[in-house]
């Protein structure tokens, strides 16, 4: 199927690895010129220069800080300044520490606010000037698990919860503009950060990773973990015209796994 996005341009955030490479590698894919960013120069320019090699297509990496005002606005600017226009905004950066609450200080709430939902607010911000002059476009915003919580992540989970609707209330605000917001929750997808996260939960429970991955696939209704495409080809698929009616949607990609809300 022709996505029509030949031509379009993207800006792609925590894309070094994992969910944001793969949504980078996707739409490059797909004849979208894509800037990507992250705080680590040598892991992105890795990334950038292996999608470019994979795709043929131009692949722009630029580090920035999304964790403060500044990075957030010089990410936007260096990549409207070298690729001309924007189209497609991807608010993919952002992750929280997973603790008890009763240990966690508030610094950890707002270390998370801060590096996800307030960097997804000052990108859209600093986005809806560009896509007004090109006469649109579409911001979409990766959230996590937001339709049930999850044992010890209540900083990451308030997080997910507040980007959704800041998603949500956003896209009453632009569709007069023509800029479409939707919101993407991925579920159980296999990265570099899950298996991580799995072997610190083998170490803490006396078991081993496989048995924890073993023990997350049989709660998955699909029967498997997800895999980054899984979130790039909706991603892809949200970005295009195809998807013109959709507008404040928020949509779990978890294998099945979420309840019904």
């Amino acid at each position: 199927m022709n996505l029509g996005l030949a031509g379009k341009t993207a800006l792609v955030t925590g894309a070094s690895e994992g969910i944001g490479a793969g949504i980078a590698q996707a739409l490059s894919a797909e004849g979208v010129t894509v800037a990507i960013c992250a705080r680590t120069r040598d892991k992105l320019e890795q990334t950038a220069a292996r999608i470019s090699a994979e795709t043929g297509g131009r692949v722009l990496p630029i580090v920035a800080d999304l964790g403060t005002l500044e990075g957030c606005n010089s990410f936007v600017a260096q990549a409207h300044a070298q690729l001309g226009r924007i189209d497609i905004l991807v608010n993919n950066a952002g992750s929280a520490k997973m603790a008890a609450f009763v240990d966690m200080p508030d610094e950890v709430f707002i270390d998370a606010f801060n590096g996800k939902l307030f960097a997804a607010m000052r990108c859209a911000r600093a986005v809806i000037e560009p896509m007004k002059a090109g006469g649109g476009g579409v911001i979409l915003n990766i959230t996590g698990a937001t339709q049930q919580g999850v044992l010890l992540f209540s900083a990451g989970g308030s997080c997910n919860a507040a980007v959704r609707m800041f998603s949500k209330v956003l896209s009453l605000e632009l569709a007069p503009l023509g800029i479409r917001v939707n919101s993407i929750a991925p579920g159980r997808i296999k990265t570099t950060r899950l298996v991580a996260t799995f072997a610190a939960e083998a170490a803490a429970s006396g078991s081993t990773p496989d048995m924890i991955e073993a023990k997350n696939i049989a709660s998955i209704p699909s029967g498997r973990l997800g895999d980054p495409l899984d979130i790039a080809n909706l991603v892809c698929f949200l970005a295009s015209d195809l998807s013109a009616y959709i507008n404040g949607a928020a949509i779990s990609v978890d294998g099945g796994k979420s309840p019904l809300m």
